[in-house]
């Protein structure tokens, strides 16, 4: 593993790792009231689009990343959708 992989390791976790609260709070309590549906809808077109980027492209810190993120996301969207 070169060092330019290693920052993209190391990047994707942190920013994965960041969607992990907001998951588990809105997984617990089921208050999504600060949670915007179009921003996360358009956030999770993104993710979205970065997986299918990084599948096109093989790297694997994007395709790791993108796809536990996109998981988190459809969590919280999936949620606030139910709990309207």
């Amino acid at each position: 593993m070169n060092s330019t992989e290693l920052i993209g390791y190391f990047s994707a976790f942190l920013t994965t790792l960041a969607f992990v609260p907001q998951a588990h709070h809105s997984w617990k309590t089921r208050d999504l009231s600060g949670v915007s549906l179009p921003m996360y809808s358009l956030f999770s077109l993104g993710v979205v689009g970065w997986l299918c980027y990084g599948i096109l492209i093989v790297s694997w810190p994007i395709i790791v990343a993108n796809s536990i993120t996109l998981i988190l996301a459809f969590v919280v969207l999936c949620l606030k959708l139910k709990h309207r």
